[in-house]
């Protein structure tokens, strides 16, 4: 596949939740983004593999090796890849603090921004409650959220035959359950908590499968979404901006392109 356009470039990359491993993964999206985006660094945000789900159900497709192998030919090229790994691939955990000729792992980081800001960097499955302290019951959801995107992938296969645009169901019962919106603001608060303990500007994270940039408590959190639902990635441009990039919905391939929003203060990292 190659891109319609030339790629286009930033500073920096920040990609999470691909589950690489899982039917939910949206492969031709990111495949799609991957050939059309460049970037000097890629961070990738944990949860890149679903070493949960592989471990129940072997499901290896060709379009989820074909997303390591664009990984690492840019790395090959010249990009710096950085692997902090999350919750479902905490396998990877084993080697952070080390580095192959292409890729770097760390359980965390701290990005400089070109406009001199610094950002930390983390999965954040380790400020996630139910995750630390009832790993059943995070097991548990991740069942009921596989289930969610079936009903996901029933509804929109209907909803793309009659011309309508994508819908997420699991994202709007989400939104709709009053323990899962505290939930979001309480994680977002314990990691800009971490970032100031760490004496930094901000944070960028993934995990919650939740695309955000606000400073709603007193300093930038970043959340760069996911490749199961959202199809979206946090970005640097050359001046230090950090933006959200949502990625066509569920549309043929060749016809992707990008969209980044500019939403005001509570989409965008104001430099």
């Amino acid at each position: 596949m190659t891109p319609a356009t030339t790629p286009r470039e930033y500073r920096t990359l920040f990609l999470s939740d691909f589950h690489l491993g899982t039917r939910g993964c949206q492969d031709d999206q990111l495949i799609n983004f991957l050939i059309n985006n460049d970037a000097r660094t890629i961070y990738l945000v944990g949860d890149i593999i679903d070493g949960w789900r592989l471990g129940v159900r072997w499901y290896w497709p060709e379009a989820h090796a074909l997303v390591l192998k664009v990984l690492m030919a840019k790395a090959q090229r010249g990009t710096r890849i950085v692997y902090l790994p999350g919750n479902h691939d905490e396998f990877v955990r084993a080697h952070t603090g080390t580095r192959s000729d292409l890729v770097e792992f760390s359980e965390s980081v701290v990005h400089e921004a070109a406009d001199g800001k610094r950002y930390l960097v983390v999965h954040g499955d380790c400020f996630d409650i139910v995750q630390s302290q009832a790993r059943w019951l995070a097991v548990l959801g991740d069942y009921a959220y596989v289930a969610a995107l079936a009903v996901n992938t029933f509804v929109n296969r209907i909803g793309r035959r009659i011309g309508l645009p994508y819908w997420s169901f699991s994202q709007w019962a989400k939104m709709k359950v009053k323990g899962a919106v505290n939930f979001i603001g309480h994680y977002e608060e314990r990691l800009v908590s971490a970032a100031r303990e760490n004496e930094v500007d901000g944070v960028v994270c993934g995990h919650i499968h939740r695309a955000a940039i606000h400073g709603d408590f007193g300093l930038t959190y970043v959340n760069c979404g996911d490749w199961v639902e959202s199809c979206t990635a946090a970005v640097e441009h050359d001046d230090g901006r950090i933006e959200i990039v949502r990625w066509a919905h569920l549309r043929e391939p060749e016809a992707f392109q990008p969209d980044i929003e500019d939403e005001g203060e509570s989409e965008r990292a104001v430099a």
